[in-house]
Parts: structure tokens; sequence; C-alpha cells
């Protein structure tokens, strides 16, 4: 692939392609100082939206608990870099307690006050859950009392009364938390609105290679225990919102007609309901 020309005014060079997904490609590249940063460079695609509710997200944190957003060009961002130690290998280089510890830290920063507007762009969640209310529709129509159907009326009950509404990532997992230069970091965020809990829910889900751990009900109530504490609530609500959160993604596999996938979030779904119905 020929090397790709960035905004001059960016003053990178050296660029190196790092990864690539359906969404967009990843470029490594070298400021005029010599440090590292990262060029997102987005493709068109159907959720285009979604990055760029994240970029303005970025905008709005000013690098407090997440990549600082350096430089923008359409549909192309400059990001600090935030190194190449994600939390997974923290799981593996020490244990997962640890990891979560990490977490909670990081999401102590995300949620924090900012004297700053937050974007008028961010996705209520109400919307976000979209696929999950269809998918328990269509069960309830087909007389099946799904687990589909019982998230979505968690899902209606966190909505209707949500602990605190804020700008929230939107995508914290393992694999979006990073270690470099300045600490542990988020990076690419969604850019949703809706309680804090929320961003605790995908962390129960990974990594996505340990089922092993993702099943344990132990593990999932020391991280109910730990985030709870984190965001000022309950163990049962941050394991309310989790349940929630892993059939809204269930039901997005289910559109994406993925089985595989589908099964899995269901399957831990399931787990954290019933450590959720023991407590």
């Amino acid at each position: 692939m020929d090397a790709p020309r960035f905004p001059k005014r960016w003053k990178v060079g050296a660029p190196d392609l790092i990864a690539e997904t359906f969404s967009s490609r990843i470029w490594k590249v070298v400021r005029e100082d010599g440090s590292p940063a990262i060029v997102k460079d987005l493709k068109p695609f159907d959720d285009v939206e979604d990055e760029l509710r994240g970029e303005h997200f970025l905008a709005w944190r000013r690098g407090k608990g997440a990549v600082r957003l350096l430089g923008r060009d359409g549909h192309r961002m400059l990001l600090e870099y935030a190194g190449e130690i994600s939390l997974s290998q923290i799981i593996a280089d020490q244990d997962d307690n640890a990891a979560t510890a990490i977490a909670a830290e990081v999401m102590t920063r995300l949620v924090s006050p900012s004297k700053h507007a937050a974007p008028p762009d961010l996705q209520p969640l109400r919307r976000r859950f979209s696929s999950l209310f269809k998918k328990a529709k269509a069960d309830r129509a087909a007389g099946e009392k799904s687990l589909y159907v019982e998230a979505a009326e968690i899902a209606e009950r966190l909505l209707s009364n949500p602990h605190n509404v804020r700008p929230l990532h939107g995508d914290l997992h393992h694999d979006n938390i990073m270690h470099g230069p300045r600490g542990w970091l988020a990076i690419d965020p969604k850019g949703v609105l809706g309680d804090p809990g929320f961003d605790a829910a995908n962390m129960f889900y990974n990594p996505l290679d340990r089922d092993d751990l993702c099943l344990d009900p132990r593990r999932i109530a020391h991280m109910a225990q730990v985030f709870g504490a984190t965001l000022g609530q309950t163990g049962p609500a941050v394991l309310d919102h989790a349940v929630a959160y892993g059939c809204l993604s269930a039901a997005w596999h289910h559109e994406d007609r993925n089985a595989v996938d589908e099964s899995r979030e269901l399957a831990i779904a399931a787990a954290i309901r019933r450590v959720r119905l023991s407590l």
C-alpha cells in the first residue's frame, strides 16, 4: 500500500500501517520532535458516525483518562500514542484482579467532571439499545420468554431511572485500555450519553479469548463490587447493566447472523444473571 499523505500542519512522517479493520486504517507516525503518534484513518462504512462521536468525546476529555486528540482532518484523526501494552497483557503477566483495579482507575478518570460543555452529538443510550428492544419485541410476539425479553425489561428500567447521566466512552474493554508514556489510557471511544454503569458492562465479557474468566461467578461478583464502588453504584446495579449490555451485543451479532458470538454473549449474560440473582 502506498504511504498516505497527511496534512502538513500535523508535521508527521514515517507512516507505518500497524492495523486495519473494517472501519479504519491505523498508522503509527513520527512527530516533528521524534515522538510517536497514531493516525486513525476512517473508511466509508455504515457506522462512521459512531467513530466521529468518539472523536468528539476525546476532544471533550482533553486527555483525562483517554488519549489526546492532537488533530483532525475530515475522517482522519491524529491521536496521542497510547503505548503497546493492553490490559489483557496484565492478566497474562500478573492476574485478573490487577487488571480490574487498573480498569477501575481509568474508569474513575473517564467519568470525572469536566468544566467544558459535553459534545452535542453523543448517542443517547436508549438509541444505542434499539437492537435489543427490537429483538425482545420479536421474541415476545413469538411467545418466547427469552433472555432478550428479560434483558430488555432490565434495560428499560435502567434507562428510565439513570444513576447519573454523563458522556461515556461506550466501548470500554481490556484491549481498549493501553499503557504508554502517560500511564493507562482508554482508546477508541464511541461517544455515548447515559448512566456510567454502561461503561463497566463490557468489561465482564472480556478478554474475548478468556471465557474461563468471563463465566467465573467469583470474577463476576468481584468485578461488580469493584466497579460499583468506582461508580458509586451497588454491585447488583452494575450486574444489571452487564446483563443488558451482553444481550444488546448478542442482538447485534444476531442481526449480523453471527450465531457463534451471539451464543457466547448470551452464555456470559446468563452467568452474570445467576450471580445477580444470588445477591
